[in-house]
C-alpha cells in the first residue's frame, strides 16, 4: 500500500512527489518513458523564475535527483488503467494506493500529413534538441506558433544554415521578445501559411505550402502543440472533449482521492511554472484529504 501513486515522472509528478516525500509519505511514481516530459527536450530556459540559460535535460535531471534523494520509488511501467478503489495496473503490475495523482502530461501533435509518418526519422522530426545536431549546415523549417516552435527555431537557427519558420499566424505578442530575437537570426518567416504537402521518398526532399510555395528543405521540425493521452482514465474521471482531464479547482478530479496535475488537465496556461505549480497542490490537497 502506497500513500500517493503518482502517474508521470515530468515537472508536476516530480514535484507532487517531492511535497508528498517531505511529508512523510511512502510515493510510488510511475513513468512510461523517460523522466522529464516535454521539458526535457527544451533547449534552454529563459521564463522559469529564478532559473536563467539552464537546459530542459538539466532541469529535469535535478528535479528526478532531487525526489530520489528524498525517497521516491519511481518505476518506468505503462499504467494500463486505474479503479475508483485506488488501484493502479501497468504491463508489469499492480499497485494499490490511498490517493492518486495524474501527471501523464500531453504528447507531440501530428500533422496527419501523407509522407510524414514514413519520414519520421528520415528528415522529420517533433524534437529539435534531440535532432537539431543532425542537421548542420543544412536548411531546416519548424512549423508553428507557439512558444516551443519559436524556441526551437532559436536553437536551430544555432546550428542550421537556414531556418523557415512557418505559421498559420502573425502575431507573437505573446513571445514578442523571442520573436524579435528570431528577426536577427538566419530565420525566413513564413507567416499565415500551413504545410499542404510533405515530399520525399525515403529521405525528405521538400514541403509544399498552402499557396503552393515549395521550399526544399533538409529537415521538417513539427511543433504544432500537444495532445493528451487519458483514455484510460475515463472510467475514473471526466475528460474534456479534447481529452483533457476536467477538474473542479484545477486538481480536484470528479473522483474522491483521485488528482490531476500539469498538461493532463484542462486549463489555459501550460507552461513550466504551472506544471510545478500543480504538482505542488495536488500533493498538499491528497495529503490533506488523504484517508
Amino acid at each position: 500500500m502506497y500513500d500517493i501513486i503518482i502517474i508521470g515522472a515530468g515537472p508536476a509528478g516530480l514535484t507532487a512527489a517531492i511535497y508528498a516525500l517531505r511529508a512523510n509519505k511512502r510515493v510510488l511514481v510511475l513513468e512510461a518513458k523517460s523522466y522529464g516530459g516535454q521539458i526535457i527536450n527544451a533547449h534552454k530556459i529563459d521564463n522559469y523564475p529564478g532559473m536563467m540559460h539552464v537546459s530542459g535535460f538539466e532541469y529535469a535531471t535535478a528535479i528526478y535527483n532531487q525526489a530520489k534523494e528524498l525517497g521516491a520509488e519511481i518505476k518506468f511501467e505503462v499504467v494500463t488503467s486505474i479503479t475508483k478503489e485506488k488501484q493502479v495496473t501497468t504491463n508489469k503490475s499492480t499497485y494499490q494506493a490511498r490517493a492518486i495523482i495524474i501527471a501523464t502530461g500531453a504528447e507531440n501533435k501530428k500533422l496527419n500529413l501523407p509522407n510524414e509518418k514514413e519520414l519520421i526519422g528520415k528528415g522529420v522530426s517533433y524534437c529539435a534538441t534531440c535532432d537539431g545536431n543532425f542537421f548542420k549546415d543544412k536548411i531546416v523549417a519548424i512549423n508553428g506558433s507557439e512558444f516551443h516552435a519559436l524556441s526551437d527555431a532559436l536553437y536551430l537557427s544555432l546550428i542550421a544554415k537556414k531556418v523557415y519558420l512557418i505559421s498559420n499566424t502573425d502575431d507573437f505578442s505573446k513571445d514578442e521578445r523571442l520573436f524579435n530575437e528570431l528577426k536577427e537570426k538566419n530565420v525566413d518567416f513564413k507567416l499565415n501559411k500551413s504545410i499542404k504537402k510533405i515530399n520525399g521518398n525515403e529521405y525528405l526532399e521538400s514541403i509544399t505550402l498552402n499557396d503552393d510555395e515549395e521550399l526544399n528543405v533538409d529537415g521538417l521540425f513539427i511543433a504544432v502543440g500537444q495532445s493528451p493521452k487519458n483514455d484510460i482514465f475515463s472510467n475514473c474521471v471526466d475528460i474534456s472533449k479534447d481529452g483533457y482531464i476536467l477538474s473542479k479547482d484545477g486538481v480536484h478530479t470528479s473522483t474522491q482521492g483521485i488528482y490531476v496535475a500539469g498538461d493532463a488537465r484542462e486549463k489555459e496556461l501550460r507552461q513550466l511554472t504551472t506544471a510545478v505549480a500543480d504538482g505542488s497542490i495536488a500533493a498538499v490537497m491528497a495529503i490533506k484529504e488523504m484517508k
